[in-house]
């Protein structure tokens, strides 16, 4: 068996991103890129960038100023969009505001949109962005304040506010699409091209 031919770096600060490439069995380092994610959120917004586009490129974003400072390594960049009524809805900001989300997509479909990128030395390599759609169930406002109030600390860090593989699957009545993309990455896609690339062993 070959093993991978030179360091591969994670553009994230996603502890379950790193996990599921880890538990693929990738040697990988994580190094969080400082760049102004809100500042190119708000810039796409105003560009009506659709949301399928926008998560390929604040994920491009990542891995294009990490590769640029890590010549020679392959940067896997990676960004999340969640899609209702036509709105991008970001991490909450307080637990009112994650109330005021799940209640509005509570009894409704949304759907998440998951990009990875690869680059190297400043240059895009590859990307792909792949799509879920969720339904949530009619759930209680009793059972919304309770799983808000247990989960808040976890929540806080999530789009959508809620973790799949956690408490949050007790939100859905239906989940159409890849499971690694409701995580955040389409990690079959990406462990495929790494593949075929002899970037990693097959």
């Amino acid at each position: 068996m070959k093993a991978e031919k030179r360091r591969i770096i994670l553009a994230s600060g996603s502890q379950i991103r790193a996990k599921m490439l880890r538990d693929a069995g990738l040697v990988i380092e994580v190094i969080q890129p400082c760049i102004d994610e809100e500042r190119i959120r708000t810039a796409l917004r105003d560009k009506n960038t659709n949301p399928k586009d926008m998560a390929g490129e604040l994920a491009a974003a990542k891995a294009r100023k990490l590769s640029q400072e890590q010549p020679g390594t392959l940067v896997i960049g990676s960004d999340q969009i969640l899609e209702f009524d036509h709105e991008v809805f970001c991490k909450p900001k307080s637990p009112d505001d994650a109330r005021a989300q799940l209640t509005a997509m509570r009894g409704k479909s949304h759907r998440l949109l998951s990009a990875a990128v690869v680059c190297e030395n400043g240059q895009l390599r590859w990307r792909h962005v792949g799509e879920a759609r969720l339904t949530m169930r009619d759930f209680s406002a009793e059972y919304l304040e309770r799983y808000v109030q247990r989960n808040w600390l976890e929540i806080r860090h999530t789009v959508g506010c809620y973790q799949l593989e956690k408490e949050g699957v007790r939100l859905f009545s239906c989940i159409e699409g890849d499971y690694f993309n409701v995580l955040g990455l389409p990690l079959i896609e990406l462990l495929t091209w790494l593949g075929i690339q002899g970037e990693i062993a097959t």
